[in-house]
């Protein structure tokens, strides 16, 4: 049993995340901060979309006392001044990794539910915190942190797996489309990546003038999340694949006390959005795991 717990933050970094990965590093920039939450609770995986002049941004919301995660939104003004927060998505089991997007006409939440045994897109009926579930996509039968990307003329989407005895962080998988209805044609190669420093998603990727796409990847091999490598793919049809690892990023010491660890970097137009983790122990958290394992007990007693 971990005696310590990941503590999640969310923050805003006010450059675009193309003038970020050119420079290689977040260190020295301004950063807004969402306010922060009592203790034993979190949010993370960030993910934003402009509307009306206001920052949405949409987060897992987490508390170690009741762990099944759920889907808030964060909203910010044009000058990043914090506004307010609501829930918007709720279900029976865990949802975190948020990735909102526009698509066919639409706004759509796709998080990460793999204890659901579905990958479901969610369309929005009235944004921010109306959203119906409409599509199912079928790639695998626990898809965990999938990423989108519309790349020449097609949907492309990264993802990781906790089915055929792989672990969620060390085994990149892609599927790909012409619709997201699909039907979805898993890659080939599959896995096309394995291993803990450079494979599970962590972000929103982007496509270089020379046409390779950048994709971060959370860097696990010493902790969970410790920090978002660049996959650079230099190949990627519906039969090969080719990347190798780039850019490191780790939490800017501006940071701190969050400075343990780094898993997402989404761009939000002029914005980028990280989450940094610190790592705390507490008499309340060391009690959580034998409080649920006594009240199990109970119930079948």
């Amino acid at each position: 049993m971990r005696l310590s717990k990941d503590i999640w933050h969310p923050l805003i970094v006010p450059l675009p995340l193309a003038e970020i990965i050119a420079r290689g590093t977040l260190d020295g920039l301004p950063l807004h901060w969402a306010p922060g939450l009592e203790s034993l609770r979190f949010q993370a995986d960030p993910f934003g979309y402009w509307r009306g002049g206001l920052l949405y941004v949409f987060v897992e919301t987490f508390d170690y006392r009741h762990p099944v995660g759920t889907i808030d939104v964060l909203v910010f003004d044009a000058e990043y001044r914090f506004v307010g927060q609501r829930p918007v998505l709720r279900e029976p089991w865990h949802l975190s990794y948020p990735v909102v997007f526009d698509a066919e006409g639409e706004t759509w939440l796709m998080p990460e539910a793999n204890q659901s045994g579905r990958l479901t897109l969610y369309r929005a009926v009235t944004f921010p915190d109306r959203w119906e579930a409409a599509l199912t996509i079928t790639v695998d039968p626990a898809p965990v942190d999938a990423t989108p990307l519309w790349h020449n003329g097609r949907w492309w989407l990264f993802y990781t797996s906790t089915a055929h005895g792989q672990d969620g962080m060390s085994a990149l998988n892609i599927a790909f489309a012409d619709r997201l209805a699909g039907p979805w044609t898993p890659h080939p190669g599959n896995p096309v990546r394995t291993g803990r420093s450079s494979s599970r998603p962590g972000g929103t990727p982007i496509v270089t003038a020379d046409g390779r796409i950048l994709l971060p990847v959370q860097e696990c091999s010493r902790t969970y999340g410790g920090a978002i490598t660049l996959l650079e793919i230099e190949t990627l049809d519906e039969t090969r694949f080719a990347a190798r690892p780039g850019t490191r990023f780790t939490a800017p010491a501006d940071a701190a006390p969050f400075g343990a660890g780094l898993h997402t970097l989404s761009g939000a137009g002029p914005a980028t959005l990280i989450d940094v983790k610190r790592m705390t122990v507490s008499a309340e958290g060391l009690m959580l795991r034998p409080r649920r394992d006594l009240n199990r007990l109970l119930g079948r007693a």
